[in-house]
């Protein structure tokens, strides 16, 4: 009877395991069906590529085709009689802004050729006439219209004389400063200082290193102490010469040995940096920004 027991009690647990494990199968399955399933991993997205840096340089103002030294004719020696304008005038291409000393003999000259070219022709006419009823030689005749020839050339040439004598101003633009007053004898530096100022542009000293982040069309943004409101600004032009930097900064640590490359940036607003021609500005070249379309 125990050895009956002994062997009954074993195949009983194996069997109460069996069945646990049936019950149990089908609820892992329910489980496993009902369960949330999870998110599947999805890969970050890529890093764009970084935004092109905008170009901060130093520059200066300047008028359009920069400024101009108006100077009288190529003389040794050159005196202003009158000067007929000042600093901060406006004026007008052709406008005559001063004469020099020499004007008074070249009008004398060229009123002593008038007269004399006058007086040949009217003996030239007489000449034509008598060398018609062969009274005179046709020789003679023909020394009188030569004589009218050369002193035509000369009173050209008088009157030639004469208008250098005038300074005319070469184009529109202000009087930005003047070398030569009246009496004074004219140097290297000319009469004085023309610029077109109606235009002004912004002269960037730009790094030849950062010279590959500006392109013409560029918007640009210029400031400076001087003057209190943000101008903007469009690149123009940049310069084919590498120079050595011009404009100093207020930075001790600065490079003054730099090789730049000058971008001409012009200005959305002229008229209220008109007067302010070589004066130091911060120049941002903006990136991704284009000029608008005019």
């Amino acid at each position: 009877m125990q050895r009956t027991i002994g062997t009954w009690r074993p195949a009983a647990r194996f069997g109460r395991a069996l069945l646990a494990l049936t019950l149990a199968v089908p609820l892992v399955h329910a489980y496993a069906d009902e369960a949330p399933s999870l998110p599947t991993p999805v890969d970050a997205p890529e890093r764009g590529a970084p935004r092109p840096r905008g170009v901060s340089a130093l520059g200066r103002l300047e008028p359009k085709d920069g400024v101009r030294h108006v100077s009288g004719p190529s003389l040794p020696v050159v005196v202003v009689r009158d000067l007929l304008v000042d600093r901060g005038d406006l004026v007008q291409k052709g406008q005559l802004i001063a004469t020099l000393d020499t004007a008074d003999l070249q009008s004398a000259v060229v009123q002593e050729k008038t007269a004399e070219l006058a007086n040949a022709r009217r003996e030239y006419d007489r000449s034509l006439q008598l060398s018609r009823s062969q009274v005179e030689s046709d020789s003679r005749r023909d020394e009188w219209r030569t004589k009218v020839s050369v002193l035509e050339a000369q009173l050209a040439r008088a009157e030639a004389e004469r208008r250098l004598t005038q300074v005319h101003a070469p184009m529109d633009g202000q009087v930005l400063d003047v070398h030569a007053r009246a009496g004074e004898r004219v140097g290297e530096k000319g009469i004085l200082e023309l610029g077109a100022t109606q235009t002004m542009y912004a002269i960037a000293e730009v790094y030849e290193t950062d010279v590959p982040r500006v392109v013409v069309g560029q918007r640009a943004r210029i400031t400076s102490p001087v003057f209190a409101k943000e101008l903007g600004g469009v690149v123009e032009k940049i310069r084919p010469k590498i120079e050595k930097h011009d404009t100093l900064g207020t930075d001790p640590a600065a490079r003054k040995d730099a090789r730049v490359v000058e971008v001409e940036v012009r200005l959305d607003e002229s008229s209220p940096v008109a007067g302010l021609t070589q004066v130091q500005v911060e120049v941002t070249l903006l990136p991704d920004v284009a000029a608008p379309a005019r």
